[in-house]
């Protein structure tokens, strides 16, 4: 019995590839020389999309020192492909994860490091790149990310404005000619898995904001500079991308690849099963599984990870388990999906702390379990 394996990550516990890695042993414990397992680390644009990457097609994992979302230097990465493409995880270098709960304040937080990755890149010999941006500390529109990349946002004195999405609104127009000339030839594709557009209701400040550390009054302030700002850009390069799907993700920094980059936005999951051939794959095989860290109606509703693997068995005649650190309300939307059955690794009461220190062995015994029940079944049938 073939096996396709093609979690997410445990997100804070297990990346994707251990996730794999505790699956492949759970089955094999529950019986030898019955199932071939193959394993394909996935994510949806978020934490462990480089490792996705590198683990199915192979590569270079560039290590280095930028600038962190407060302006510190912190360790991030990338990973060039054999093909010279470079992945690039925003939450790397300007994720919440590097941002003691204490300290988020999206009014100063900035994706500036973000574009030192890019610029790394490009002195690398990149010019295609692949970006996930999901998990920001940010809502600076991007606007760090393109002050890294040599384009300039000046105030009424000619003075470049300070980082974060709180001195958005001193912006006064944008002077372009330091742009580093590479990018001009350089394609993005961008892994992102919300449609939001910049500004309003549904935007980048009133969804996401609160997560970042932003209080009511703080999302005002952010919505109302994200909107300067849209103005300031339209009349600067004659566009207005501020509607556009996506544009809100990543606090804005959807926007900047768009309007400046004239990046292409895809489904993260998308771009992660493309690459990795997951439709030969499913084709190849007899049951997937799939999961994440915790799996809810956002899930479904979102289009995150084992949503689109679900999907994609469902296309292609296959059936879909679903193994979560934890299931939430609404996880059952994912039956509709494609998932056939849907297991938490949970076995009693526990604290999260203790699901998430014995992450990878809780898991393993659900495999377990879930590889016996094959067997049964196979020998009946």
């Amino acid at each position: 019995m073939k096996i396709l394996v093609a979690p997410d990550s445990y997100k804070g516990s297990l990346s994707s590839k251990q996730v794999c890695q505790a699956i492949e042993e759970g089955l094999l414990k529950a019986c030898q020389g019955v199932f071939e397992v193959v394993k394909v680390p996935i994510a949806d644009g978020g934490e462990g999309t480089v490792d996705a990457f590198l683990s199915a097609l192979g590569g270079q994992l560039i290590e280095l020192t930028v600038t962190g979302p407060l302006g510190k230097p912190v360790h991030s990465f990338y990973g060039i492909l054999p093909d010279g493409t470079a992945v690039i995880e925003m939450a790397a270098a300007s994720g919440l994860s590097l941002v003691p709960t204490h300290q988020r304040n999206p009014l100063v937080t900035t994706t500036y490091g973000t574009g030192q990755l890019i610029m790394n890149a490009l002195d690398r010999g990149c010019s295609r790149f692949i970006v996930g941006i999901g998990g920001s500390a940010t809502n600076d529109a991007g606007v760090g990310m393109l002050q890294a990349l040599g384009i300039k946002f000046l105030d009424d004195a000619g003075k470049e404005v300070p980082c974060g999405g709180g001195n958005l609104d001193k912006v006064a127009t944008i002077d372009l000619k330091g742009m580093d000339s590479r990018l001009k030839n350089a394609q993005f594709i961008v892994a992102c898995d919300v449609d939001n557009p910049l500004c309003g209701e549904n935007g980048a400040s009133a969804v996401y904001g609160p997560q970042k550390g932003a209080t009511p009054d703080m999302v005002k302030l952010l919505d109302r500079n994200l909107s300067h700002l849209a103005d300031v850009v339209a009349s600067v390069l004659g566009e207005d991308h501020r509607n556009d799907p996506g544009a809100g993700a990543a606090g804005g920094l959807g926007f900047a690849f768009k309007t400046f980059l004239d990046a292409q936005m895809r489904p993260g999951i998308d771009v992660v099963m493309e690459a990795t051939h997951m439709d030969t794959l499913a084709a190849q095989s007899d049951i997937i599984i799939t999961g994440e860290g915790r799996t809810d109606y956002q899930t479904a509703q979102f289009g995150k990870a084992p949503s689109g693997v679900a999907k994609l068995g469902k296309r292609m005649g296959k059936p879909v388990l679903l193994i979560s650190g934890a299931l939430g309300e609404g996880y059952q939307e994912l039956f509709n999906q494609g998932v056939i059955a849907a297991f938490s690794i949970a076995n009693g009461p526990v604290s999260l702390q203790e699901a998430m220190e014995n992450a990878y062995s809780l898991l393993v015994d659900i495999a377990q379990n879930i590889g016996r029940l094959l067997v049964a079944l196979t020998k009946e049938g």
